[in-house]
């Protein structure tokens, strides 16, 4: 079997559509990922993105669209996608009662790996486990459960790595490091697709979607992103902010207002109309306004109030 080319797209395709119980989840969805890229999928719980990636893996039949995902067609190929890529979910699937090597020679055997101990070795080594091989995965935290699930994706070598939320629950050091693996994987050729809640992760992606209630909303680049969302800016720090934040919030102009810590961002997709809305507030002598850009965060949040639930 003839893996795709490097230079052919890792993923390419349009018009996808998937449907249940009558309900649309995702609707006329289209995206290319080149291959070695790192492709973030953002939006609300229920909004779609489980759905795509199942889709693009081969775990579903779109009901309509079509395309190729590692040189496959969607459709007719799924079993050849589903050998080629690697899935990992926020529910890690871990066999509790086996030790670390034993989880990772069960898979190499699901996979008919036909060298699974030199697989087993070479992947405790790769993600620091080797120390570790003997000991229970349910006695495991959840950095090192995260890690040896990671092990599990990688050990029959995919061409794509499917990451849906796989660091909900863990530790910040944890987190940093796993991406630090993800980027280290994505230099060498892995392609990888991976949705998440968190706006650090978001912006560690080379490009990102940005999917609600099934409609693909925005794509592109972080920076791309925010540039495109026009959202002007303001952050606001003082005394009493839950009230200025009530207040602006009625303001014609205003757009979100979203409480960072000691700081209120304040955003509005017309410069003009937020500088007249906030007039008053500015004019207190106890409150400090910067004019600031818009983070990956504020556009999120604005993304988010603006989309239409599809449950309504």
């Amino acid at each position: 079997m003839e893996r795709a080319s490097n230079t052919e797209p890792a993923i390419d395709v349009h018009g996808l559509r998937k449907s249940f119980g009558g309900r649309v989840v995702v609707d006329n969805f289209a995206i290319r990922v080149e291959r070695g890229q790192i492709f973030g999928f953002l939006g609300p719980n229920g909004s779609g993105k489980t759905t795509t990636i199942r889709m693009l893996c081969g775990l579903l039949t779109p009901d309509a669209g079509e395309g190729r995902c590692l040189g496959f067609d969607l459709r007719t190929q799924a079993a050849l996608i589903k050998r080629e890529v690697g899935y990992m979910t926020q529910r890690f699937s871990l066999y509790e009662d086996l030790s670390i090597q034993e989880n990772l020679d069960f898979v190499a055997r699901v996979y008919a790996m036909p060298d699974r101990v030199r697989a087993v070795d070479a992947a405790l080594e790769r993600l620091g486990l080797a120390q570790r091989r003997d000991q229970l995965a349910g006695a495991l935290s959840g950095g090192w459960k995260q890690r040896l699930a990671l092990a599990a994706c990688l050990l029959h070598n995919p061409q794509l790595l499917l990451l849906d939320e796989p660091t909900a629950g863990v530790d910040p050091k944890a987190r940093r490091d796993f991406w630090d693996q993800i980027h280290t994987l994505a230099s060498e050729g892995l392609t990888v697709l991976a949705s998440t809640h968190y706006m650090d992760e978001a912006e560690r992606c080379h490009q990102l979607a940005y999917i609600a209630y099934g409609h693909l909303l925005a794509q592109g680049t972080a920076q791309e992103i925010v540039r495109a969302s026009g959202l002007d800016t303001w952050a606001v720090s003082g005394p009493e902010l839950n009230g200025v934040a009530e207040r602006l919030r009625a303001q014609p102009g205003v757009s979100t207002v979203v409480p960072f810590g000691a700081t209120l961002h304040v955003s509005g997709p017309s410069a003009d109309a937020l500088t007249h809305a906030i007039a008053t507030e500015r004019a207190r002598n106890d409150l400090h306004w910067t004019h600031i850009e818009a983070s990956l965060e504020d556009v999120f949040v604005k993304l988010m109030d603006d989309a239409t639930d599809n449950y309504a």
